[in-house]
């Protein structure tokens, strides 16, 4: 911070002794941003971002507990999520945890929730003395499954948890529907969903507690965070009592909440960009054996792509699993990586419903590309796209 002090507000003439007030209403400004790289480092390059650190800095907020950019960043959530409380908080993962107990799971219930999923779901589960019950996945997305809900449920089961992962959408108003016939709460988790819509509604905003990340690779990005969505009053409370341990515990500073605002603004630009550069991605792959696009049965979607996942389909090339196929794609610069290894091998600690066939191909299968890519323009889209297919005919001619 110092370094960054000297160069924003060292004085415009070097000859005069006193240096330039940093509080100055006109002080001196960086040199303009270089463009970002044409992979489209993430985080964004984006000016907005850096004349907020600037004001933060400037006005002193950067070093308070509370202050003017959380409550903003707050209220901007409100709106955007249409719920009448925002908790700010450290991470997504805790905030699945505070959504839990905001909804009075504890010992002795059950939550369902995919057999394929972020590991730090399960976790949260354990962390208030439930127990997971792992169910299967729809086979066209490898995300939750609605149809498997009922099998699942048991007199103790008390909550489900339902993530949208790799671009995949969940039809909410099914879930919702299902869970309120039955009394049960329903945690959304919308951690890789940022700026997503199902029918109609911003993914999130559909469970009786939403939950979305602020993390280093997330499409709102701050580094570390996460924000908990609520709608009752007295869920909200029961969050904030939980987190409070004389100030909150688990906070999201101002510095971090400053950053996040711009990004907001932009949220909704930068979906339907993704959105497009994914539809053309898959353009340059029809035909090419071996990947599947994950298929959305929802009205009026909008996939967010923090992944793009696509399923892998071995038996179009000759037999080879994703390790070949990462090992081919690899030297190629590809961002191109393995999905979640899913809750298989934890069965011991939960409760499994049925074998989980299509969970097990998702942990064995699922190929995800990072989201910066589709950011970067046409170009890198179909090099990227092209990279891949001549990978994936590679491996189909192989004998």
């Amino acid at each position: 911070m110092r370094e960054l002090a000297s160069l924003a507000f060292e004085s415009n003439d070097r000859d005069e002794g006193a240096p330039a007030d940093p509080r100055s209403p006109h002080p001196k400004v960086l040199p303009d941003l270089p463009a970002p790289a044409p992979s489209a480092a993430w985080p964004p390059a984006d000016a907005e971002i850096f004349e907020a650190l600037q004001r933060a800095w400037q006005d002193g907020s950067w070093g308070r507990y509370e202050g003017p950019h959380g409550d903003a960043l707050a209220s901007a959530l409100r709106d955007m999520f249409r719920v009448r409380h925002v908790l700010l908080c450290c991470s997504g993962t805790i905030a699945v945890e505070l959504a839990l107990r905001a909804l009075k799971v504890g010992p002795g219930d059950e939550v369902l929730l995919a057999g394929y999923d972020f590991p730090g779901n399960f976790r949260a589960i354990e962390a208030v003395g439930a127990l997971p019950v792992l169910l299967d996945l729809d086979p066209q997305n490898w995300n939750l499954d609605p149809d498997q809900l009922e099998q699942a449920c048991s007199p103790r089961t008390r909550a489900v948890i339902v993530s949208h992962l790799h671009g995949g959408l969940v039809p909410m108003d099914r879930v919702r529907t299902w869970a309120e016939q039955r009394g049960l709460s329903i945690v959304e988790d919308a951690c890789q969903a940022s700026g997503a819509r199902i029918e109609g509604r911003p993914a999130g905003g559909w469970g009786h507690a939403g939950v979305i990340s602020f993390g280093g690779s997330k499409l709102l990005t701050a580094g570390r965070g996460g924000a908990v969505l609520l709608e009752e009053d007295a869920s909200y409370q029961r969050a904030k009592v939980w987190a409070n341990r004389g100030n909150q515990a688990y906070p999201l500073s101002e510095l971090q909440a400053a950053v996040l605002l711009p990004q907001l603004r932009r949220l909704e630009e930068r979906t339907h960009q993704r959105a497009a550069a994914a539809a053309r991605f898959w353009r340059r792959l029809q035909g090419v054996p071996g990947v599947r696009p994950l298929r959305n049965r929802v009205r009026d979607g909008l996939a967010a792509y923090y992944k793009l996942g696509m399923q892998l389909v071995p038996e179009e090339l000759c037999g080879a699993e994703r390790e070949v196929l990462l090992e081919r794609t690899r030297p190629l610069g590809l961002p191109l990586e393995a999905g979640f290894r899913g809750f298989a091998l934890r069965s011991r600690r939960a409760r499994a419903c049925g074998p989980l066939t299509q969970a097990r191909l998702a942990a064995a299968r699922m190929l995800v590309l990072h989201h910066p890519l589709l950011l970067a323009g046409d170009a890198a889209v179909d090099r990227a796209a092209s990279l891949l297919a001549e990978a994936l005919r590679s491996l189909a001619r192989s004998t």
